[in-house]
């Protein structure tokens, strides 16, 4: 026995005993209810899989009590029977939502074939909704935790473009910052499928292969080319097509991407045949367009082109109120992938994170601490554990990055020693103490030179 469960509305007698003996003898659960004022009281309470009702009916007809429910977002499949055929009154009945039009003297073979199609389509109807309330909740703005303004302020002017379609979206950033994470979300909370998202990164691809990469091409177009190619704009279509770092395209193809963006078609390399594109654009670089446009290396028409609104990303050194907020949120999601208790970090590994000013950003952060949970072994992660990449003039000092930038004329052992004692000083606020407890010497050491920066007790 089938649990779909029918609601039949119907002000006469006969005919609703009649559908109701008919679809029961197929199987479904079915109520009935006399008019559609009825109905409305009756679907406040209950939960139907189909409403199959009457067209003509005293008070609010079919039509009428379909558009009441689409009107409060109930998306229930409804069918329209009714005596009066017409080409006309099928037409109202599909834009006000119906899912299909029937005639009552239609064949019940026929009948059954659209109820079974409608229930077929609620039921994914149901799963595809449910499968976006994930994707929503999962890659939702409020996912992005952060205690920074300005990172804020991002997610605000995000979350305000995510429902305009048509508007092309800038995402300004330092590597690593979370351009892409971003793009997700604006791509999925205005309502985006996972396969409608396409992200093309326009530095790692060749030059010679990003136009097919992106256009696509027709067998023979060129040699090598022995089989006709999708191209990124057709797998974007009717989604959100991503060109991550567009500081990096050539010029040659900046030209056609305007045109493309400007007339909403483009062609596959090797054929006539035009096409038409629709899809959401998001850009996104660290690199700063403007002065690529000065310099020429990039269009001033293609860039006005895509800063229709500007978004910049914040780097991780400029809140690091966030960093505590990442280390709480990736050391489950190490924990869980490892299959290994992580017990949390030391105090003094989060200074080292906090003295750090992460030139790779949240990316660097996350690799940095994933390495850390491989290396720790039922234990608190503590600063021996942090890998942290440093410059080639760069040394490590209690977790911090000192960078010795001395020309050859100013190198002495006496200006490394300052540059060291300094650039702590900084690194801890100006508190000469906890300086020097960083480097295990005496506070006294701190008086051998005037340091530039604010000395703190």
């Amino acid at each position: 026995m089938s649990s779909e469960r029918i609601l039949i509305v119907e002000d006469s007698d006969s005919c609703a005993h009649l559908l109701k003996d008919m679809l029961g003898g197929m199987g479904y659960e079915v109520s009935v209810a006399k008019s559609a004022e009825e109905a409305i009281k009756v679907l406040e309470d209950e939960d139907y899989e189909l409403i199959v009702s009457d067209l003509v009916m005293p008070g609010l007809d079919g039509i009428g009590f379909l558009r009441v429910l689409r009107g409060r977002g109930d998306d229930t499949p409804f069918i329209i029977l009714t005596a009066q055929g017409g080409v006309g009154t099928a037409v109202t009945a599909m834009k006000s939502g119906a899912f299909d039009y029937l005639e009552k003297n239609s064949p019940p073979d026929e009948l059954a074939m659209v109820i079974k199609r409608a229930l077929d389509y609620g039921c994914l109807a149901r799963e595809n909704s449910g499968f976006r309330k994930h994707l929503a909740s999962k890659y939702s703005f409020q996912s992005i935790t952060t205690q920074s303004p300005r990172m804020r302020h991002a997610l605000v002017l995000a979350e305000r473009v995510a429902s305009l379609h048509q508007t092309t979206v800038l995402i300004l950033g330092e590597s690593g910052v979370g351009k892409e994470v971003l793009s997700r979300a604006v791509h999925f909370v205005s309502g985006g499928l996972p396969s409608n998202f396409v992200g093309v990164n326009c530095a790692s691809v060749p030059d010679t292969l990003l136009e097919s990469e992106l256009f696509g091409h027709v067998k023979g177009a060129f040699t090598g080319a022995d089989r006709d190619r999708v191209g990124k704009f057709a797998l974007a279509h009717g989604g959100t097509l991503l060109f991550d770092e567009i500081g990096d395209m050539p010029l040659p193809l900046q030209a056609k991407l305007l045109r493309v963006l400007e007339e909403r078609t483009y062609y596959k390399i090797g054929s006539d045949r035009e096409l038409p594109i629709d899809f959401r654009v998001i850009a996104a670089t660290h690199r700063d367009l403007r002065e690529l446009v000065r310099q020429e290396k990039f269009r001033e028409d293609l860039f006005h082109r895509l800063n229709v609104f500007p978004i910049v990303i914040p780097p991780l050194r400029e809140r690091k109120e966030d960093i505590m907020l990442f280390v709480d949120f990736f050391l489950p999601v190490f924990r869980h992938h490892l299959g290994k208790p992580l017990p949390g970090i030391s105090h003094k590994a989060i200074e080292v994170l906090m003295a750090y000013d992460w030139p790779g950003n949240v990316r660097e952060l996350r690799n940095c601490l994933e390495r850390a949970a491989i290396l720790v072994n039922d234990e608190l992660i503590r600063p021996e554990h942090l890998v942290i990449n440093r410059n080639p003039d760069t040394v490590s000092i209690g977790g911090m990055g000192i960078q010795l930038k001395l020309d050859d004329e100013s190198f002495s052992l006496d200006a490394v020693v300052n540059t060291i004692l300094e650039e702590t000083l900084k690194c801890c606020g100006g508190n000469k103490t906890l300086a020097a407890q960083r480097l295990k010497i005496n506070r006294k050491m701190f008086n051998r030179k005037k340091l530039s920066t604010m000395e703190k007790e």
